[in-house]
């Protein structure tokens, strides 16, 4: 018996014991995952999309049992649009999967190769990090975008859903099982955990001989949880905090377009803006404009003093709006003397996660690039775009506002590590 399982009940030690029989099946997928070439990878993608597209009604219908019961139960309006598989989101799973199938395969990449005096060749040698745990909340297509990219970068995986997605998850992970064997693969290289017993959580993430990374995707109380009791490494982000920041040379169709659609694309999402920077010189002509769209579309604003001195109906801002991620239809809103304040402001109170500015002076740009520290940086755009699938990775495994192995949308070179390879001839050291 393990130490972690010494206090545990009979059920938490049957969780266990089956999480740790995922994890022997998923060392040993990972041993022919490593060796699989691009097209056995490329196949079982391609097999995988087109299962999706076949069993689509099968799809839906057992979403629709999540989403009623998610009704039942009080899910709030943010967490049912995470949960919903439309035909749209279907299609973007689809989509995913061939795009990642088209993407260089980064397996076994060779960089900075080069001949030391003694004759040896030195260089590095891209290879997958193993056994991937990936723990998320709400969003079935999670399973789709996590086993897309887990696959093409040669790692196994082991999948564990929330329980409010457990027929959706349970639909698509059966389209992974066909879309591998078909292709000739291990079906033990994508596992979705089928039980909603919290203690497999607390399986995965303290397995380090069979899993060597963790991925956290959910609320803040899951990744407290997993940053806390992990012995396994973990790429995460806590919190989306993101700004949106309106200089005084900014375009103001330019400038009203993205703070619009930085709030209002989709509320439940971590690259949404939650709160609006405004600089003083046209704050009296943009903020007008913009809260009267925001008001169209049902957005609670809470202002700074000058704010509510611009706009009659807004509420004041607490200092505990400045921090808040509301994942819903309210927006936090400062105005403030110039650049310099914007990113005082965001020093203090950003998560590091995405940051933009709308400017038409490139010296304020290039600076706001320079010193904004945050794992996307925009000029001129929405933060909506800061998305594995906007910047060309196919889909994304999570974002990580980390400064260490990845950093931003985590797509298949952040599931990949790299080791030093040494050729030689016969050479001995002296």
């Amino acid at each position: 018996m393990t130490s972690s399982s010494v206090a545990e009940t009979p059920d938490q030690q049957s969780t266990r014991a089956r999480l740790e029989a995922m994890g022997r099946a998923a060392r040993a997928a990972a041993r022919q995952m490593a060796r699989a070439d691009t097209a056995h990878k490329n196949r079982a993608l391609h097999a995988i999309a087109a299962q999706l597209h076949r069993q689509r009604e099968q799809i839906a219908e057992a979403n629709g049992q999540d989403m009623q019961a998610g009704r039942d139960s009080g899910l709030d309006a943010a967490l049912l649009d995470r949960l919903e598989l439309n035909d749209a989101r279907i299609d973007a799973m689809i989509e995913g999967l061939r795009q990642i199938a088209e993407l260089p395969d980064p397996v076994g990449e060779i960089e900075d190769l080069k001949y030391r005096p003694s004759g040896i060749q030195v260089g590095k040698m891209r290879v997958p990090l193993g056994v991937v745990g990936i723990i998320y909340e709400s969003r079935p297509n999670v399973t789709i975008d996590a086993a897309s990219l887990c696959l093409k970068s040669g790692n196994a995986t082991i999948l564990r859903g929330g329980s409010e997605a457990l027929h959706s998850n349970g639909a698509i992970a059966a389209c992974i099982a066909a879309g591998l064997a078909e292709a000739g693969l291990p079906e033990t290289a994508v596992q979705v955990v089928d039980t909603t017993d919290r203690a497999a959580v607390g399986a995965m993430i303290t397995m380090p001989e069979y899993v060597d990374v963790i991925v956290p995707r959910g609320g803040t109380g899951l990744i407290e949880r997993v940053s806390r009791e992990a012995r396994v490494p973990v790429i995460k982000h806590l919190h989306g905090v993101c700004h949106v920041y309106l200089d005084d040379r900014a375009d103001l169709d330019k400038a009203f377009n993205i703070a619009l659609n930085a709030k209002t694309h989709r509320y439940g999402v971590c690259n949404t803006m939650e709160t609006l920077l405004v600089a003083q010189g046209i704050a009296d002509e943009i903020l007008p404009r913009l809260a009267a769209a925001y008001r169209e579309k049902g957005v609670e604003l809470r202002g700074c003093a000058e704010t509510c001195r611009i706009l009659s109906d807004c509420n004041a801002a607490q200092e505990s709006d400045w921090h808040e991620e509301y994942l819903a239809p309210v927006l936090a809103i400062r105005v403030v003397a110039d650049m310099d304040a914007a990113m005082d402001h965001i020093a203090e109170y950003g998560s590091g996660h995405t940051e933009a500015v709308v400017t038409e002076n490139y010296s304020r740009a290039r600076r706001f690039l320079a010193e904004v520290d945050a794992s996307s940086v925009m000029v001129n755009a929405s933060t909506r775009f800061a998305d594995g699938f906007e910047y060309g990775l196919g889909a994304e495994i999570g974002i990580s506002t980390d400064k260490i192995h990845a950093r931003g949308p985590v797509g298949l070179e952040g599931l990949t590590s790299q080791k030093w390879i040494v050729f030689g001839d016969g050479q001995i050291r002296e």
